[in-house]
């Protein structure tokens, strides 16, 4: 399965191809298009470290880590569409984690006292080091990793179905992953602009999950990329005017 991967002459023939070239900017295309519910997802796993180095080396240990998971899938791409308890598994996750963060949203104290909690553990991990404990910075990454694995079936499913060479749909899924990694800082910049977008990120993380879970047997519904980007953007416009909105109330209050 893995043997065009290390064929020189496949290689050589794919990067001087004009024909197969139009075809990796085409995936990219697909993969950016594909991967905006991941970025929103990556976005919002990184809110919870404490400082913008980790939010940031995260995002490119996770990045390390989607394209050895690419280079492995592709391999088994003909097999994937078996694969629906991951779907089943990655929709189960993403309602959780939406249903945590808006759950703390409610109960602050709660949420404040276990984050108090795991910032005194990380404080003393350097003094009591415990072999079983993943620290907060590495449990995000893995959840960043598993978010990967969900994602990326449907973007190698759909690249497959435009190339049947595994190096073309390599290259342009390389590419297309680091065009999302870089949607996924743009969006944690604007989180610190604008804090109700962090809310909102979680409601598409919501919707992102009930889009997998009616993929799934025996519904098979299918929310066409064009549909889905239009509810992001029309979700993030009302969120950006929201936050005007309260900006000028909360100066009219003070003049």
């Amino acid at each position: 399965m893995y043997a065009p991967f290390f064929d020189l002459g496949n290689w050589a023939h794919v990067l001087t191809s004009g024909k197969d070239w139009m075809i990796i900017l085409t995936l990219i295309l697909m993969e950016c298009l594909l991967s905006v519910d991941n970025a929103v997802v990556l976005a919002a796993q990184t809110q919870v470290l404490p400082t913008k180095a980790e939010k940031e080396k995260s995002l490119l240990y996770g990045l390390w880590g989607a394209y050895l998971f690419r280079f492995i899938v592709i391999g088994i791409g003909t097999y994937l569409i078996h694969f629906w308890e991951i779907k089943l598994a990655g929709s189960i996750y993403l309602f959780y984690l939406a249903f945590k963060f808006f759950y703390d949203q409610r109960h602050p104290k709660q949420a404040a006292e276990r984050e108090k909690e795991e910032r005194e553990a990380a404080h003393h991990k350097g003094k009591k080091k415990k072999k079983h404990v993943l620290s907060l910075f590495w449990r995000t990454v893995i959840s960043i990793e598993s978010m990967d694995i969900v994602f990326s079936i449907d973007s190698v499913l759909a690249a497959l179905a435009v190339s049947s060479n595994p190096v073309v749909v390599l290259i342009g899924g390389m590419i297309g992953i680091l065009c999302m990694r870089g949607v996924a800082e743009i969006i944690i910049k604007l989180m610190d602009i604008i804090p109700e977008l962090q809310p909102m990120a979680y409601l598409l993380i919501a919707i992102i999950a009930l889009k997998l879970l009616l993929a799934l047997p025996p519904l098979h519904f299918e929310l066409p990329n064009t549909v889905f980007a239009i509810i992001v953007f029309t979700i993030l416009i009302l969120t950006i005017l929201f936050h005007f909105w309260r900006v000028k109330r909360h100066g009219r209050k003070h003049i």
